[in-house]
This record gives C-alpha cells, sequence and structure tokens, in this order.
C-alpha cells in the first residue's frame, strides 16, 4: 500500500508541475518547475529514496528507445563524425582533462576518484535543454547535434564511470586497459543490441504473416524490447545503453516498425507520448526530491571538514567552470577536425558561429543520470568497504547540477537570439515537395480511373463514378495548387487556393464544433447509449485531428509576387464563428 501510495503522489506531483508549466506567464522552464515541485513536497515530508540500480532499468530503457526512433537517420548519417566526437571524444577528453583539475583543486583525491567524478558529470540531459528551447525556432542542425550527442554520451559516461569507479576501488588504473574495457562493453552492447533487434524483427514479421498481430499485442512487445535488450546486455556486463540505442535504430533501418498495422501504429504513438512525458516528469521529480538531504548532507560534510558551505558552493561553480571551459574547447577541436577533413578532400566547411558555439556549450545540462550514477557508488556495507570521498561526490554532483539548470535557463533563451533563425526551413520545405508529389500521383491515378469510365446509355453507375473522380480530382488540384509545387499553376491561382483550404478548415471545425454540442443534446436526451455516443465522438475526434493537423501544415505566407489582384496571405483566414481555431 505504500508503494501505492509513494506512485500516486509521484503522479500528482507531475500533474501538478505540469500544470504550471502550461501556464505562460511564468518564466520558468519545466524542468525547474519539477524540481522545484519534489523539493517542496521533500520539505513538507514526502520522501521518495532513489535506488540508482532501479532508476537506470526503469527509466533508461523506454525514453533512450524513443529518442533514437524520433533521431532522424538521414541526418545522423551527416552528421555522425560531429556526434560520435561529442558523444565519445569530448567526454573521453572532459573525463581525464577534468580530472586532473579536481585532483589539482582537491589534492587529496587520487586520480581515480577525480576521474570517477569527472565521467559522471560528463552525461548530457537534452530533455531539459529542449523544455528550455521550446518556441525557439533554431538550425535543425544544431538541434540533431544535441539529440545525437544525448543518445551516446550517457554511454560513453557511465562507461568511463565504470571503469574509474573500479580503479578507484582497486586502486589500479592503466590507461591501456581503461581503452580496452571502453571499447568491450561499447561494441558489446552494440552487438547485443543489433542482434536482439534483428530478432525482433523476425518475430514481428513471423506474427504478422501467421496473422496473429493484434495492436495490444504489438505495441506491449514492442514497450518490453528495450527494457530486454538493457537487461540482457548489462547481465553480460555490456553497456545497455548503446544496446537499447542501437537496437532501436537497427528496428528503423529493418522497417519493420513501418510496416505494423495504422491502428497499432496509432495507438502506439500515442502510448509512447504517454511514456515520454511521464518518465521524463517523474525524473525531475525525483530529482527534486533528493536536493534538502543532499543539501543536508553536504552542509554537514563541510561541517566536519572544517570548511564553510560558501566554500563547498564555490568547489561546485569551479568545477561547473571547469567542465564548461573543457566542453568549450572540445566542440572547437570538433569544429578544427572537421574543417581539415573537408578541406583536404577539397571541399568547404560549415564552421559555426561563436553564438551556436557558445549554445553547445551551455547545452551540456547535467541531470538524474549523473545523480543516479554518484548515487551507485557503494556505500559501507554494500558488500565492501565504501567508495573514497563518496559523500562529496554526490554533493559536488548534485551542485552541479543544479548550477548548470539554473545557468542554461538563464542563458540559453539569450544565447538562441544570438543564432538568426533560418528564413527557409529545409525540411518543411521537402516536406511540402514530398506532398507534392503524393498528390500527382492521386491525380494520375485519378485520370486514368476517369479515361477508363466509358459512360453507357442510363449508366447510373458511370455517371455516379465519373462525379466522384471529378470532385476528387478537383479536391486535390486544389491541395496541389497551395503547396506551391505546381509549376503549371498561376500565382494567383496558388493565392486563391490557399484561401479557399483555409476556409474550407475553418468551416469544417465549425461544423464539428456543432456536431459535438448536437451528439451532446442527443446522447443527454437518450436518443443513444453511451457506447454509440463513444464511438461517435472518436470519429468527430480522429477528424478533427487530420483538420488541426493540415492546418498546422499551412504556409504562413505567399510572396506577394502573386500579382496586385490576388495580394499576398500573410495569416490564417478566419471567421467570426471559428475564433482562435486557424493558426
Amino acid at each position: 500500500m505504500a508503494l501505492l501510495n509513494q506512485t500516486l503522489c509521484l503522479l500528482l506531483l507531475c500533474a501538478v508541475a505540469g500544470l504550471l508549466g502550461r501556464i505562460r506567464r511564468l518564466p520558468v522552464p519545466l524542468p525547474l518547475i519539477q524540481i522545484l515541485a519534489g523539493i517542496v513536497a521533500a520539505l513538507l515530508g514526502f520522501h521518495v529514496a532513489l535506488d540508482p540500480a532501479l532508476f537506470m532499468v526503469l527509466f533508461l530503457p523506454p525514453l533512450l528507445f524513443s529518442d533514437a526512433f524520433r533521431m532522424p537517420l538521414r541526418e545522423f548519417s551527416q552528421l555522425k563524425v560531429s556526434i560520435f566526437s561529442l558523444a565519445f571524444g569530448v567526454v573521453l577528453i572532459s573525463t581525464v582533462l577534468c580530472g586532473y583539475a579536481v585532483h589539482w583543486i582537491l589534492p587529496a583525491l587520487s586520480l581515480p576518484i577525480c576521474f570517477t567524478l569527472a565521467a559522471a558529470l560528463s552525461p548530457t540531459d537534452t530533455i531539459a535543454v529542449s523544455s528550455l528551447l521550446s518556441g525557439r525556432k533554431l538550425p535543425a542542425r544544431l538541434i540533431h547535434i544535441l539529440s545525437g550527442e544525448a543518445l551516446f554520451n550517457d554511454a560513453s559516461g557511465l562507461v568511463c564511470f565504470r571503469v574509474a569507479s573500479v580503479a578507484a576501488m582497486t586502486g589500479v588504473f592503466s590507461y591501456r586497459q581503461a581503452l580496452w574495457a571502453f571499447a568491450l562493453l561499447s561494441l558489446g552492447g552494440v552487438a547485443i543490441g543489433v542482434a536482439m533487434a534483428l530478432a525482433a524483427a523476425w518475430a514481428e514479421r513471423m506474427i504478422v504473416r501467421l496473422g496473429l498481430d493484434e495492436a495490444p499485442l504489438q505495441i506491449t512487445t514492442m514497450t518490453l524490447l528495450p527494457f530486454g535488450i538493457y537487461i540482457a546486455a548489462d547481465s553480460l556486463h555490456c553497456s545497455g545503453i548503446l544496446a537499447t540505442v542501437a537496437g532501436c535504430m537497427t528496428l528503423k533501418l529493418s522497417g519493420v516498425l513501418h510496416e505494423a498495422p495504422t491502428v497499432t501504429r496509432l495507438q502506439g504513438g500515442v502510448i509512447w507520448d504517454l511514456i515520454g512525458y511521464l518518465f521524463n516528469a517523474l525524473i525531475f521529480v525525483l530529482l527534486g526530491l533528493q536536493m534538502p538531504a543532499l543539501l543536508s548532507q553536504g552542509l554537514d560534510l563541510a561541517h566536519h571538514s572544517g570548511a564553510t558551505g560558501l566554500a563547498l558552493a564555490g568547489l561546485v561553480c569551479a568545477v561547473f567552470a571547469i567542465m564548461l571551459v573543457v566542453r568549450f574547447a572540445g566542440i572547437w577541436l570538433t569544429v578544427l577536425e572537421r574543417v581539415i577533413g573537408e578541406r583536404l578532400r577539397g571541399r568547404r566547411a560549415i564552421v559555426p558561429s561563436l553564438g551556436a558555439s557558445l549554445l553547445l556549450t551551455v547545452a551540456g545540462v547535467r541531470g538524474a543520470v549523473t545523480l543516479a550514477a554518484v548515487l551507485s557508488l557503494p556505500m559501507a556495507g554494500d558488500a565492501g568497504d565504501a567508495f573514497p570521498a563518496r559523500g562529496l561526490l554526490i554533493v559536488v554532483a548534485a551542485g552541479v547540477i543544479v548550477v548548470s539548470l539554473l545557468v542554461a535557463s538563464v542563458t540559453l533563451p539569450l544565447l538562441a537570439r544570438m543564432i538568426p533563425s533560418p528564413a527557409d526551413d529545409p525540411i518543411q520545405r521537402e516536406e511540402e515537395r514530398a506532398r507534392a508529389a503524393l498528390l500527382r500521383t492521386a491525380l494520375r491515378v485519378l485520370r486514368k480511373e476517369q479515361a477508363g469510365i466509358v459512360p453507357a446509355a442510363g449508366g447510373k453507375a458511370d455517371e455516379l463514378r465519373l462525379e466522384i473522380v471529378a470532385r476528387l480530382m478537383q479536391l486535390y488540384q486544389n491541395r496541389l495548387d497551395q503547396t506551391g509545387e505546381d509549376a503549371a499553376a498561376a500565382p494567383s491561382i496558388r493565392v486563391t487556393a490557399l484561401r479557399r483550404e483555409r476556409l474550407e478548415l475553418a468551416l469544417r471545425l465549425t461544423l464539428l464544433r456543432a456536431q459535438r454540442h448536437e451528439l451532446k443534446v442527443l446522447h443527454a436526451a437518450q436518443y443513444i447509449n453511451d457506447e454509440s455516443e463513444w464511438a461517435m465522438q472518436q470519429e468527430l475526434d480522429v477528424e478533427e485531428s487530420l483538420l488541426r493537423r493540415r492546418s498546422r501544415r499551412l504556409p504562413h505566407e505567399v510572396p506577394a509576387s502573386a500579382g496586385a489582384e490576388a495580394p499576398p496571405v500573410t495569416g490564417p483566414v478566419t471567421m467570426p464563428v471559428t475564433d482562435g481555431m486557424i493558426g
């Protein structure tokens, strides 16, 4: 019963923090609100201990699987050098240089202990960065680099952490052995993830071929798959994180996820969105719940060592500053490496601006993975001796997490303004071209259908088919005109088609609103029962979601070159009865 009460309270905290995050006048990013909610709950007496092993197994597999699925493979292939340089090269450099810097500040700590702290601080939290930058239009290249880095630096950082912590406990450290262990853990994890994903893809196709596929069953299987991959790799002493990421990307390449039935994809998308939202919120709430105890532990540690709380805060800020400087230097080393490589190939390299480099640097926010890593260090009585300076490492890591979040929440919006917004979104442009190609295909099929109809005398069926084909051809031609991709369409025709599309969407949404009201009236008058009302409500929901998606995809602006008789359309066409429904 206690576990149930704790779970319900955690979900309630997530919901309250989510509601506060929706208040636009509150200039605080959602991760900080969730952390504050956890802090307030802890101060009111609600305590939930963070089990590091449970945290890694419960939260990381589904979130990594979801993030890997959303990572576009084409952009990942194009940016793989930058992503792997940041996720592996910068992590290794940061672990070594920051470890030496911490050892210089605190010479009483051995190098392996300092390397352990630096490795725990190397993973970044892209979830917090995404929340801080939400609503700001940044170059897609930056977003993809940050997302790709976060997929892999958890793995590289935790592998470094495992190697360094073992060296700190045994007192034996060798760079050669550390690099060998790093390669073995990483490659082993990738191999396990690829093998299990291929086996899952084969099993999924066999289930479909035998006619045993069912949406709830397939969704359940795919939800359990990342946990199975992670646990299998971890039990074989390999990187479960790399195994999960590699497994998801292998599934994407196999095409089995896109071959799933439509119902499975629709329902699965909703469930994975819910998992992502809840798990991300729970991570930050749990992080906040640990903060009061960690602060008290830090003050006690400073008191017993004869230092002050201010000195401890200075140590945290110094470590954070070192991490920033090393990350900035690592980013520019990556840029220099790419520039030299491109010039040797005779191609022009893209050099990021100072604002973009600073944004990538500050975006290295630390999160719950860092805290879970240091909390996993053995305590006294955990089948052996306690990890040396465990309390100090936990306090410093927690302080760096808080400082990095605060600094990022203040500086990231300012740095985002330094980066010019792309005037033309290439992703949107390629979507418009692809949409136009689909519409041309539909028109080609309709013309072929129209040519094959020969109206016979009194053939009502053929006349009806001709009428339907003509109506559909007009509908698809209007949509093709409004995409601006039909070379034969005059600008004025495209503007008129766009306005017609906006007006049609506004009117259809108004009709949906009226239908919903009438459905409620019929249900209240008991003309239909609950089952019928729910089924018809779902039909209206699906139709509305499609209409709203179409409205979001409409161009926001049409060039003024369309002519004097057709002035530019620069915003949504609204109707008095549909105020605020399109745009």
